[in-house]
């Protein structure tokens, strides 16, 4: 007997079925090759040679030759077919035994595993061999009952509906509290305006400018030192800091548990210093009860959080559409495969239906007109036009005799085929677009890999420039307070200096924090 060996060759230029066709036809008749695959949406050939007469590199160059590029793939495990399994009616570890042992000795079999807790049994073995109906038959004849474990075709995982409505519920709760703010904040400039025209006109001393001012309603104070616009949109903070902001605070949390630095981070920074700075100078001008009210920053958090959240739904809103389109393309896979067993000169001798996971390579498969081919094969016997605009695009049906290679998914229309089946399970055509979506979806396009890096670095260093601005104006202002004073306006002169510095620096590290954040934005 001659000892046939097995390798994977990687393909590259393949355009089309015909190219498929060619590399097959032309290397079936090659001395020392038994038989040969090829996989079009792998890019991946699987040849069957003797290897006293031919070796990999030189079945790679016969395939160079014809116009392909061609590497000989090391890794030849990529063939072991996997299976998991729930298997009923195990009581005690020498049950599992049995099915180890029984297993492991089966021709075919490479490696098991079954776990007696959760009635599961893993096993991989060379579909060249033997085949997960084999593997059950002889869990069953040992006397266990055993079902396939049922794989999720619905494409749950990739689903962003979740993540939509979180995010949605986030730009919703924020957009509701930010509208009045920002409402308080533009009436508060326009009024501040009209003042600063009545004392451009009117020359009016500076305590009747503090009347008028204290005069509008906003300033009114309800304590002393807590204005109704200061307090108002504490009011309104709030809320958004603890429910639309809660989603950017766990994922900022978790970030930091792991010592890296990401856009939440920033965020959560920026939100929450202003937040806790407005609170905290609110308590001191009221413990203080200050004549004049302290310039607050309430209005960051609401704004920042809207706009972010906005961009973070529509990014979801943008990937489960993707999604959506791989979720039609998994449905299209059909469940079920009726597989039959052909007597002497093709006679039907019995059929069965079995789950489209249980079929084998060199399965006989029938296809009735109107129902789904369950694996990419090749027709024995029969004639029909078949529907593959699915994978095509082709709006014609398309004849297919005994030879012609059918494709997993397609519609058969109005013939009854026989196909033997050539790529079962992860290997066919659907399987592989669907792997080649779902790997371009979790892939990252190098601009975004960059800009990752770059917030990398970005969160640290805007950190680092916000403490330095902090230092820098606590120096200036000790050694010369008339700048502070230049920009400070309206500060309380009851206050000592030390504490008008403080007061001023703090606000000027805040706002390098707050300004940083729609830099986030762009990096978004």
């Amino acid at each position: 007997t001659k000892t046939i060996s097995k390798c994977y060759v990687q393909v590259t230029g393949m355009t089309c079925a015909s190219c498929v066709a060619n590399i097959e036809r032309n290397l079936r008749r090659e001395d020392g090759i038994h038989s040969i695959l090829v996989a079009l949406m792998a890019g991946k050939a699987e040849v069957r040679y003797n290897p006293a007469v031919i070796h990999p590199s030189a079945i790679a160059e016969l395939i160079r030759e014809l116009g392909f590029g061609a590497t000989v793939m090391e890794n030849c495990g990529e063939g072991d077919g996997i299976l998991e399994l729930v298997v009923r009616g195990m009581t005690c570890a020498s049950c599992v035994h049995k099915i180890e042992s029984t297993l492991m000795k089966t021709n075919g079999v490479l490696y098991c595993s079954v776990a007696l807790a959760t009635n599961k049994a893993h096993i991989k073995y060379d579909p060249e061999i033997i085949g997960p109906r084999d593997i059950i038959q002889v869990i069953k004849d040992l006397g266990f009952t055993t079902s396939l474990v049922k794989k999720d075709r619905s494409a749950s995982h990739l689903d962003h509906k979740q993540e939509i409505r979180q995010w949605r519920r986030s730009f919703v709760v924020s957009l509701v509290f930010c509208i009045p703010v920002m409402g308080l904040m533009i009436y508060m400039m326009v009024m501040d305006s009209q003042l600063s025209d009545a004392h451009a006109h009117h020359n009016m001393s500076t305590e009747e400018m503090e009347a008028l001012h204290s005069s509008m309603i906003l300033e009114y104070q309800l304590l002393p030192g807590l204005s109704v616009m200061n307090f108002l949109s504490f009011l309104l903070c709030v809320p958004v800091q603890m429910f639309g902001g809660w989603h950017f605070y766990v994922q900022a949390y978790r970030a930091l548990k792991h010592k890296t630095a990401n856009m939440d981070v920033l965020i959560v920074l920026a939100t929450s210093i202003a937040f806790v700075y407005s609170f905290v100078i609110l308590l001191v001008a009221m413990a203080e009860k200050a004549k004049v009210n302290p310039v607050t920053f309430f209005d960051t958090p609401p704004m920042l959080f809207v706009f972010i959240s906005l961009g973070r739904w529509l990014e979801h809103v943008a990937k489960g559409k993707t999604s959506e389109a791989l979720a039609r393309l998994i449905s299209l896979q059909a469940t079920e495969a009726t597989i039959v067993t052909l007597g002497p000169g093709n006679v039907l001798l019995s059929e069965e239906q079995v789950d489209v996971e249980l079929v084998q390579r060199g399965d006989i498969v029938k296809v009735i007109p109107g129902g789904k081919f369950p694996v990419d094969g090749r027709v024995i016997e029969g004639h029909s036009m078949v529907d593959e605009s699915l994978i095509t695009g082709e709006a014609m049906p398309v004849t297919k005799k005994a030879g012609n290679t059918v494709i997993a998914g397609s519609i058969n229309q109005n013939g009854s085929l026989l196909i033997s089946a050539t790529h079962v399970g992860a290997d066919t055509t659907l399987s592989q677009i669907v792997k080649l979506v779902e790997e371009a979806q979790t892939s990252k396009a190098p601009i975004q890999q960059f800009a990752d890096k770059l917030s990398g670095y970005f969160v640290p260093s805007v950190v680092a420039v916000s403490v330095v601005t902090l230092f820098a104006w606590i120096i200036i202002g000790f050694v010369d307070f008339e700048i502070v004073e230049k920009y400070f306006l309206g500060y309380n002169k009851s206050i000592s200096t030390a504490e008008v510095i403080i007061r001023f620096a703090f606000q000027a590290s805040i706002t390098v924090l707050c300004i940083a954040c729609p830099c986030s934005l762009g990096l978004a």
